[in-house]
């Protein structure tokens, strides 16, 4: 089986043929799916919650994780850029996995490996044990990731899967707000190590009812995994992140300056060996389908908007206005409960009416959450921070599920996991980033050191010097903004092409 380079151009959604190989076993031809459908989907919806939490409840711990391990100050954001790099590396190689041996096989291992990285962390002694098991959690979690989108695609026809995206939605959103709830209450009132502790049972049940509802319905597909495209860009990537976070609490000297070339020299280098790869890890073809280099892109510039709010907030609740880790968590909470009800209703306008809409909509709507949070001061109201994060998770709702359904229905069933593996690199390699330049914007108005203790939670403001950091803070949405936007632009492009593609029925396969 030839890979995305191969069979992604030939796709066509709407052409008889592929929505005939895209039935899944077990799909009636009305739509109805025979089996235990509904449980698998509270399956993979459990999956994605589990790794969502741990996404945004280790955030409200890193000042305890900090004080209880000694960890150094500069070292502490590892833990959580750790798990989302190993998350991005692996994302499309796992799918790809998943496309060779079963999802479903790939799917379970991955919540193996998952709760065995849970139980390691929490028994985590020093700097290096905690990073280092992060990443055997992250590992976990991109086998997860990576094929739960692929296994809706094989348990969903076409005109479904976005009400199905729209439930995964859910799972996220609702992992997010367990992740901030149970994050505040952990570190305020247990011990850090119970965030960790949390996952192995919710893990061993989830993974135990997998075994028994879900079943490999999608065919085996043969595929190369690209080592070298993994090795030059994780490199890469951990050069130009390590020089960035380390500017975060000192200024360029050389060290820096050599991580930061070095990086960008393998980033350059991972370019040129995909360029020449038969398989390659991300298939620059794959930008000569129109409606699936929008899509990915898209991606792309909402992770590196969105993914650095949380942490913004979080500064602007814990440093300036001196919240406690619990209460700065609770006024979370609206915006993902918001969020995960928007889910599902977006999931059905996607399917109805088309991804481009619902998703532009969603990313139009970030822009106006951004904007207000810009707006933040050390005298506004704490009700304006709930009403923004309300307008954000509503936003986000409704561009994942029609984005993520964009992105399925132009892959041919036999790629599946492999573009459920890009769409997860593209939207991780904008949230590490995201994550890197937050604090690099936010830190321009006062000390690099004081500005970071405060990101991880070890130091509040007052006075004159919280003023100038919430300043800071605004530079960091003002950008924000503008990633958001272009987002918004690219998403709407895919109307244009899809048009221009339905002018003529070889066109896509042609590359547009």
């Amino acid at each position: 089986m030839p890979g995305l380079r191969g069979a992604a151009l030939t796709s066509q959604p709407g052409i008889t043929g592929h929505e005939t190989a895209g039935r899944p076993a077990g799909t009636q031809p009305g739509g109805g799916i025979a089996g235990h459908t509904g449980l698998a989907m509270v399956v993979v919806m459990t999956g994605v919650l589990i790794t969502a939490v741990d996404t945004t409840i280790v955030v409200l711990a890193l000042p305890e994780i900090q004080r209880s391990l000694h960890v150094a100050i500069a070292s502490v954001v590892w833990v959580v850029i750790g798990y989302l790099l190993v998350i991005t590396l692996l994302a499309t190689q796992v799918g790809r996995l998943g496309d060779m041996f079963g999802r479903v096989r790939m799917y379970e291992m991955g919540f193996a490996v998952f709760i065995l990285g849970s139980f390691a962390c929490a028994l985590a002694w020093d700097e290096a044990s905690i990073i280092g098991f992060r990443v055997l959690q992250g590992i976990g979690g991109a086998f997860v990731t990576a094929n739960s989108g692929a296994i809706i695609a094989d348990l969903f026809p076409r005109e479904r899967r976005g009400r199905a995206y729209g439930y995964n939605s859910v799972g996220w959103s609702l992992g997010a707000v367990l992740g901030i709830v149970l994050g505040g209450v952990i570190v305020t009132y247990v011990s850090w190590r119970w965030i960790f502790w949390i996952n192995v049972p919710i893990g061993a049940a989830a993974l135990a009812l997998a075994t028994r509802v879900l079943a490999e319905r999608g065919a085996r597909a043969r595929h190369a995994v690209d080592v070298a495209g993994m090795l030059t860009l994780g490199l890469g990537l951990f050069g130009v992140l390590w020089a960035m976070t380390r500017l975060t609490t000192t200024s360029f000297d050389a060290t820096v300056t050599g991580y930061l070339a070095g990086g960008l020299l393998l980033l350059a280098a991972f370019a040129l060996i995909e360029r020449r790869q038969a398989e390659p890890m991300l298939d620059l073809a794959i930008f000569r389908v129109p409606t699936l280099a929008p899509s990915l892109l898209a991606a792309f510039f909402q992770g590196l908007a969105n993914f650095a709010v949380l942490f913004l907030v979080i500064m602007y609740l814990q440093g300036p206005r001196g919240l406690t880790p619990l209460h700065a968590s609770l006024l979370l909470v609206p915006g993902y409960v918001g969020g995960s009800a928007v889910g599902p209703f977006a999931g059905r306008l996607a399917d109805r009416f088309g991804p481009v809409i619902p998703a532009t909509v969603g990313l139009a709507i970030q822009v106006l959450a951004l904007f207000l949070y810009a707006h933040l001061s050390l005298a506004t109201g704490l009700w304006l921070v709930v009403l923004a994060s309300v307008i954000n998770g509503i936003g986000a709702s409704a561009f994942f599920p029609a984005n993520n359904s964009a992105v399925m229905k132009a892959s041919p069933p036999a790629v599946f996991g492999i573009a459920s593996g890009m769409l997860r690199t593209f939207s991780n390699v904008g949230m590490v980033f995201s994550f890197a330049m937050a604090i690099l914007v936010a830190s321009r108005s006062i000390s690099k050191g004081l500005a970071f203790a405060i990101f991880v939670g070890t130091a509040s403001l007052h006075g004159p010097l919280a003023a100038a950091f919430t300043t800071g803070l605004h530079a960091a949405f003002y950008t924000s903004m503008i990633f958001m936007a272009l987002a918004a632009l690219l998403s709407a492009s895919r109307g244009r092409l899809a048009g221009r593609r339905g002018t003529g029925a070889g066109q896509e396969a042609a590359g547009g």
